[in-house]
């Protein structure tokens, strides 16, 4: 079928999938939809009809699907994680789901099959009832006539459309439909009704978990009350990527990177085979709970440097607090005195001063412990402000009618975006020319990153800005020359997080996004790899041998790009 024609529905259903199609253009319609029946009366059919059509490209806005999540075997967590990776956000349990499209005042239309056949009925039914509760979400769900949580749904006062009722059938259609049809094969032994494998899964082995039906570990860690060897609690940290269509090497390499350091020893080297052909190669994991070493708590805000900062990385956290960590295996290397409230982004400087924002935008500057100080008589009759600090007046004089969104430093340059998607750039070098500013982005710049880039044979170098924006969009400038007009990537979402650095290959870049995918690209070869941690990403830092680390509420990761 081209354009928006729909084929009709099976088994004479055109009458129900008429007023299907006319509750999800009454605006005056309850939110929810209920389609009940008794078991094989073609619910499901009805509904997959429904989706194969409402998620087409061409589909029209009122007739849209934006997620459907089959409930057959599936508990309230891989519900919430099938339908948060449809819908563009991260979502690690319902609330999130919940924040997350509260926040989001487009139109949503959920479908949800076979509420009767979930792994947990009752918490699923909670779930789809609070979803309807937002003013701009469309729910259909199915569930057969009588289950249980029919009852939990009835108190939304949702439309009901139920199957068993001869107006919702042609039976002159129904009728050749039937004529028409083939007996379908007996299931063979082991396979449930709907195809699915039924045999017992050991939730103890990793290759077992990595290469079984993600849906059915899902509810079966989730049902389970047994530690397997920190499996269950690596699977539950990083489900929404583990979820995805992907390969058992692919689901190794999150694992492996949501294990804490609790877990059975044997795990991390059958995982690590497994995630071999993987284009990542983890370094190091620190999750919430791990104590060798510690876990550094929630990463809001993360840079890597050169200098003072060489072999470390800064990492922000929910307090506030500021401390320094090795690279090489995250140990704990000091802190920064006095905390920052409600840190949103970080920098270092080559002489040693530490640029943080607040959560209002404002410039705050601090000093690591082991930045060169002036000795002798340079300490004794010197007043000059280090050149972090100049450039710390010079940003705090652009920033002062609009709060601060994101920071970035490289040996020659720093630069702060703003709330009004422009971005400023100071130089350390005297005597060079600036501060330069450009409007790179509609909305908040959200991340920044710096590279000092050598141009042409003569030696020279230029600072390389890199800026992702509120918009999904990543721009690069090179100050005091007009931006590039195509963006060097976008994506129908919010950037999240950004780090890049010159590596021997060229300048590289690092991308989080609002979805949780993370990208890296080799600009010069135009190399591509993709990572998705299953978690929100805060933060990220790039170094020069392109080591990414990336900073979560509940974990801090470290990879390598093969």
């Amino acid at each position: 079928m081209s354009g928006d024609a729909w084929a009709r529905p099976a088994e004479g259903r055109e009458p129900a999938a008429a007023a299907l199609l006319a509750w999800l253009a009454d605006p005056e319609a309850p939110r929810l939809c209920v389609v009940s029946g008794g078991a094989g009366c073609g619910k499901s059919a009805l509904l997959a009809w429904l989706v194969a059509h409402g998620t087409r490209a061409a589909t029209a806005p009122a007739r849209r699907v934006h997620a459907f999540a089959p409930l057959a075997g599936q508990g309230v967590r891989g519900t919430t994680w099938t339908l948060a990776e449809q819908l563009g956000v991260v979502a690690r349990a319902p609330g999130e789901l919940l924040a997350a499209l509260a926040a989001d005042g487009r139109r949503t239309v959920v479908v949800l099959p076979d509420l009767h056949a979930a792994a947990d009925a009752g918490a699923v039914a909670r779930l789809a009832a609070d979803l309807a509760g937002l003013e701009h979400v469309r729910l259909i769900v199915e569930t057969r006539t009588g289950h249980d949580a029919t009852a939990l749904l009835a108190g939304c006062a949702p439309a009901v459309l139920d199957l068993d009722e001869d107006r919702w059938t042609d039976p002159v259609r129904r009728a050749a439909w039937r004529a028409a049809r083939t007996a379908p094969d007996r299931h063979p032994a082991g396979r449930g009704p709907d195809g699915t494998d039924t045999a017992p899964l050991d939730l103890d082995d990793p290759a077992v978990v990595c290469t079984a039906d993600p849906v059915r570990v899902t509810a079966a860690y989730e049902a389970g009350a047994g530690g397997n060897g920190d499996l269950r609690a690596a699977w539950l940290r990083a489900g929404q990527s583990l979820v995805r269509d992907q390969s058992p090497a692919g689901r190794a390499l999150v694992l492996l990177t949501a294990l804490g350091d609790g877990a059975d020893p044997r795990l991390r080297p059958a995982l690590a085979e497994l995630a071999a052909g993987e284009p990542w190669k983890p370094v190091w994991s620190r999750t919430r709970g791990d104590v060798t070493p510690p876990w550094p708590g929630p990463a809001l805000a993360l840079t890597a440097g050169s200098g003072p900062l060489e072999g470390r990385f800064l990492v922000a956290d929910h307090r506030g607090v500021v401390r320094t960590a090795a690279l090489a295996d995250a140990a704990a290397t000091g802190r920064l005195s006095p905390p920052v409230p409600e840190v949103t982004a970080l920098c270092a400087l080559p002489d040693g001063t530490v640029w943080a924002l607040d959560g209002q935008g404002r410039l705050h500057t601090r000093r690591l412990p082991t930045a060169r100080r002036p000795s002798g008589l340079a300490a004794l009759l010197g007043d000059d402000p280090a050149p972090g600090e100049t450039a710390a007046r010079a940003l705090t004089a652009r920033l002062a009618d609009v709060p601060g969104s994101a920071l970035a430093a490289s040996d020659r340059a720093a630069a702060a975006g703003d709330e009004d998607g422009a971005v400023h750039v100071v130089p350390l070098d005297e005597g060079s020319p600036g501060p330069h500013t450009a409007h790179l982005h509609q909305g908040r710049v959200v991340a920044l990153g710096l590279a000092d880039v050598p141009i042409g044979d003569g030696g020279q170098v230029t600072p390389l800005v890199y800026s992702g924006g509120v918009d999904g969009r990543v721009r690069v400038w090179a100050p005091g020359r007009e931006p590039l007009s195509a963006p060097v990537a976008e994506r129908p979402c919010a950037v999240a997080a950004l780090g890049c650095a010159l590596t021997p290959s060229g300048p590289a870049l690092a991308v989080g996004w609002a979805d949780g995918l993370i990208q890296y690209h080799r600009t010069g070869t135009g190399e591509t790899r993709v990572f998705h941690p299953g978690l929100p990403v805060n933060a990220l830092a790039l170094t020069p041998d392109e080591v990414v680390v990336v900073g979560t509420d509940e974990a801090v990761l470290c990879l390598r790009a093969r």
